[in-house]
């Protein structure tokens, strides 16, 4: 593998070239490019020097960011904002950016950049959520109103990030797409995991790639949470599933387990003494079904299924709309809690 030093340095000669494709958000002033942070969020707290030597303090393309006091090269910035945790993934990239080939696979060589995460660790989890944005304003939010999901109240466990790394298999070339990413977490809110939906450059859809949904970490037992459950609660499958039955019951804690199999296998909460469970409408969904129904009884859980008309609860948001989801949902959870968490929906 190309030492680190070598990439960094090569990186540092087209400093102000490097700054403009992976910091496009900042801009030149004098011998600095200035912009929000690494991850490329516009501002003027982080300096990049475009100039100086290959070495020491005021070598080329050393950065500082003044409000955090973080600092690092252009390693750091390509895998900051390009939201790679492994330095093989950032080297490649870095590789790519250069035009250089890519290396005989050599062992002996370890990286002198800072030690990366295992892949696919909870702790390569955890930084890569650190390294996204909320999802304000950005391409999650667009293509979330594109699946008819328009209620993006608390949704801090959903996060963005511009170019997220993505490759087929081993043996396929670098790719970097816009990607929703989930934080999974424990019971007592720790994550454990991640999840990435990879999307069209646009937000329209999903990338046009073999597999555009990916977990890492830790999962079995957890999810991704979308409020905080007390004594009811519903979780499903998937993460849009369920932000779709959350329009129908705004008020209601939820939880995405992220495959049927995780569903089945999802961790109750001590408190909890009802729990619907949003199931899709395939052989996967009817045994996940049947085995949560089983665990929750046995723990002393009341286990209520909500069944979509369709495939799934987005498709009956997306084709038969929110009314009639709302209709769908009413009829099939306890009378008390369509006071209690359809009350917004009204």
């Amino acid at each position: 593998m190309q030492p680190a030093t070598d990439l960094a340095r090569r990186l540092a000669a087209q400093a102000e070239a490097v700054c403009r494709h992976y910091l496009s958000n900042g801009h030149r002033e004098g011998r600095y490019w200035l912009v929000g942070d690494a991850r490329n969020t516009p501002g003027r707290s982080m300096f990049v020097r475009l100039k100086g030597g290959e070495t020491g303090k005021g070598a080329a393309g050393k950065w500082t960011d003044a409000a955090t006091g973080e600092h690092g090269d252009l390693l750091d910035v390509i895998r900051e904002s390009c939201g790679l945790v492994d330095f093989r993934d950032v080297a490649d990239e870095a590789r790519a950016f250069l035009s250089m080939p890519h290396p005989e696979p050599n062992r002996s060589q370890g990286g002198e950049h800072k030690s990366p995460a295992p892949s696919g660790s909870p702790e390569a989890a955890r930084r890569l959520f650190a390294m996204a944005q909320p999802i304000s304003g950005t391409l999650v939010e667009t293509y979330l109103r594109t699946r008819g999901i328009t209620d993006l109240h608390g949704t801090g466990s959903l996060r963005f990030h511009p170019r997220c790394y993505y490759r087929p298999d081993e043996h396929s070339p670098t790719e970097t797409w816009p990607t929703m990413i989930a934080s999974v977490t424990d019971l007592a809110g720790r994550q454990t995991g991640a999840h990435r939906t990879w999307l069209a450059s646009n937000g329209s859809d999903k990338a046009p790639i073999d597999t555009p949904r990916r977990a890492m970490g830790d999962l079995l037992g957890h999810s991704v949470r979308f409020g905080v459950a007390g004594d009811v609660m519903a979780a499903g499958e998937g993460i849009e599933t369920i932000l779709s039955l959350r329009m129908a019951l705004p008020n209601m804690p939820m939880a995405a387990a992220l495959s049927a199999a995780h569903l089945s296998a999802i961790l109750f909460p001590d408190t909890l003494r009802r729990l619907y469970i949003a199931r899709d409408n395939d052989p996967a969904g009817d045994g996940a079904m049947a085995t949560l129904i089983e665990r929750a009884n046995a723990a002393g859980i009341e286990a209520v299924v909500v069944s979509p008309s369709l495939g799934d609860f987005n498709e009956d948001l997306r084709l038969a709309g929110l009314d009639s989801l709302r209709t769908t949902a009413r009829v099939q959870i306890a009378p008390q809690d369509v006071a209690r968490f359809m009350a917004l929906a009204a």
